[in-house]
């Protein structure tokens, strides 16, 4: 076309460029400096002296990583067992006194948290009610002996039921908890939750019968069932109107008087049997 003007293109690189250059050599990656430290992804916990003395795991930290142990397990000895004891009986969050503490002032408000699953603060039910049973045990063995030399009294007048009552409390459990659950059988509480409540109200129901028997030691004739039962009636009641908040009172009333009333005739044949077949 005569109307254009020639124009000539400058090439923006040299073609020469992208041939190889064949003297050129491409240069070797920078070695990387090799250290000591340890390879975390091949084992996670870093190398250390620590032993597990239960499956022979090396690990750090307080505790096993493979089965949860303890690192420092050390010797026992008697401050340790003291320790342990302390521990027991003044861990407020989970323990013994503070389960005590709210069978003493909610019954039944206590067991139906419980069951209800506000479980970490308390002692599990059968652990609370064994203990207590111990307790009450050595109590009661402990006035026996001190009746006897305060006051010359025969181990022969202890009748069966007081000498073995925290033995055969833990018997007998399972058929007060059976008594209990065919009064309450319709509450939408089964059997087993039915025992938790009762295990509960015995492991303070025992404690306080022993605190009662404590009182022979002053008037050593003083014939403390007429105390206990009245107690037990009352407590068993309170806990029944607190467990069962909507219910009727005058027939949850009625209710624990049909119920104390089996199991003290329960404890009573108990007692009776005891003393035919370990009489001398």
């Amino acid at each position: 076309m005569a109307g254009l003007t020639k124009f000539s293109i400058l090439p923006l690189f040299d073609i020469n460029d992208l041939l190889p250059m064949e003297d050129a050599t491409i240069a070797p990656a920078a070695a990387v400096p090799t250290t000591d430290a340890p390879d975390l992804l091949a084992h996670p916990f870093p190398a250390s002296d620590h032993t597990c003395q239960n499956c022979g795991f090396q690990g750090s930290g307080r505790f096993c990583q493979q089965c949860g142990q303890n690192y420092d397990t050390h010797r026992i000895t008697l401050p340790h067992l003291a320790h342990e004891v302390f521990h027991l009986f003044t861990h407020v969050e989970k323990g013994f006194l503070y389960t005590l503490k709210e069978l003493a002032l909610r019954p039944g408000d206590m067991q139906r948290r419980y069951l209800a699953g506000q479980r970490t603060r308390f002692q599990k039910p059968f652990s609370s009610f064994f203990l207590a049973a111990t307790i009450t045990a050595l109590g009661q063995y402990a006035i026996k002996m001190l009746l006897i030399k305060m006051y010359g009294m025969s181990g022969e007048s202890e009748d069966y039921f007081r000498h073995y009552f925290a033995l055969m409390q833990v018997g007998l459990l399972p058929l007060y908890a059976f008594i209990t659950w065919l009064f309450f059988r319709k509450s939408g509480y089964n059997y087993a939750e039915i025992a938790v409540v009762v295990c509960y109200s015995l492991s303070l129901v025992v404690l306080v019968v022993v605190l009662i028997n404590a009182a022979r030691l002053i008037w050593p004739y003083f014939d403390s069932r007429y105390v206990e039962l009245p107690m037990v009636v009352l407590y068993n009641t309170w806990t029944y109107f607190r467990l069962f908040p909507t219910a009727s009172r005058w027939q949850l009333a009625l209710k624990s008087m049909f119920i104390n009333t089996g199991c003290f005739f329960l404890s009573q044949l108990a007692g009776y049997i005891a003393s035919l077949y370990l009489v001398h």
